[in-house]
């Protein structure tokens, strides 16, 4: 029998703007929403489950193995084991390859794999120096002491703190931040602005017309109140025009890369069934498809966009064949229908 992971079923809540719809939520309410629709729609009995495994880049304080704080609140069996794995934008790769390497090592064959994230829910921190007075106010037993702890704050201790988003898209060896590394890849190749708008735009186009069947593959959630059933960041009538007139966010003199050209930042779960393919005939589930191929590779961290253009490289050096032109063609009408 054939040791490759076939992918079952799959489901995403909504995939909401930061500080919007899904704003109240945290990555550990996202999580079981997903895993939890995903056992309803495909009727499988939780304790089936070999393991849990979910990507997470921004792990709450309060779940820190968020993995297994979403399967419990899913429903999940305690027994089953539940791991989170972090590669940054390839997190929830990571999880689905993860799956297939647990496969190959005889430790399951039936895994949930996914990943959620509340970019919303991204602290705010106070300096080492505000801190430490919060440490030493904590220390103080006396009335005096409580007295002087208190007296060596500053209004800058309160007003300054640093956003864990803004650390946490910064790259600590090559100091930048994310859109800072878009700006280096687009001069290195000449990518224009134009280009970049065109893309954004045929972006906001495809997804527009293809509400219909991303529909299926979303479920409501319950978020203050109301119930959130689509994305919210396609905007059904973006424009070039529009995107035109966006300014530069990173690098404002010379820069391209705007609000409306880059990715968004997100709030949102998904989690898939996947499994050997023996334990998809046990479960009389037909694949939706298979883990192939797959590699990873590290690049220089200030061009960090070109990451996935050597993983590429390397897995089709493993073997991984060559997409036809045709098939390409065929993938891109699919996606724009």
């Amino acid at each position: 029998m054939s040791q490759r992971l076939a992918i079952l079923a799959g489901i995403r809540t909504p995939f909401c703007k930061f500080g919007t719809d899904l704003a109240s939520l945290g990555a550990a309410d996202l999580g079981p929403v997903a895993i939890s629709q995903l056992l309803a729609r495909t009727g499988i009995d939780p304790a089936a489950v070999d393991e849990v495994i979910l990507g997470c880049v921004g792990q709450p304080a309060d779940a820190m193995n968020l993995a297994r704080v979403c399967a419990l609140r899913a429903g999940v069996p305690e027994s089953v084991p539940a791991a989170t794995v972090h590669r940054n934008c390839a997190s929830g790769m990571e999880s689905l390859t993860s799956a297939h390497q647990r496969l190959l090592a005889g430790q399951g064959e039936v895994f949930i794999v996914g990943g959620a994230e509340s970019m919303s829910g991204s602290p705010l921190y106070f300096s080492k120096r505000a801190a430490a007075k919060f440490g030493a106010l904590a220390k103080a037993k006396s009335l005096p002491q409580k007295l002087a702890a208190i007296a060596a704050f500053r209004p800058a201790d309160f007003l300054k703190p640093e956003s864990g988003l803004q650390l946490g898209l910064t790259d600590p060896v090559a100091g930048m931040i994310m859109g800072d590394t878009a700006e280096l890849l687009a001069r290195d190749f000449g990518i224009s602005r134009e280009e970049q708008d065109a893309f954004a735009l045929r972006s906001h186009e495809k997804a527009t017309a293809a509400r219909a069947k991303l529909a299926e593959e979303t479920c409501a959630v319950i978020a203050a109140g109301k119930s959130i059933e689509h994305d919210n960041g396609v905007r059904e009538n973006q424009t070039v025009e529009a995107l035109a007139k966006l300014r530069p966010i990173f690098d404002r003199k010379m820069g391209s890369v705007t609000a409306g050209n880059s990715s968004q930042v997100t709030d949102g779960a998904v989690a898939l069934l996947a499994a050997s393919e023996r334990a998809a005939e046990k479960l009389g589930i037909a694949p939706l498809g298979y883990l192939s191929h797959y590699a990873y590779a590290g690049c220089d961290p200030r061009r960090m966009g070109m990451g996935p253009v050597w993983a590429i490289e390397k897995a089709r050096a493993a073997g991984a064949p060559k997409p036809e032109e045709a098939d390409v063609i065929e993938l891109n009408e699919a996606f724009a229908a």
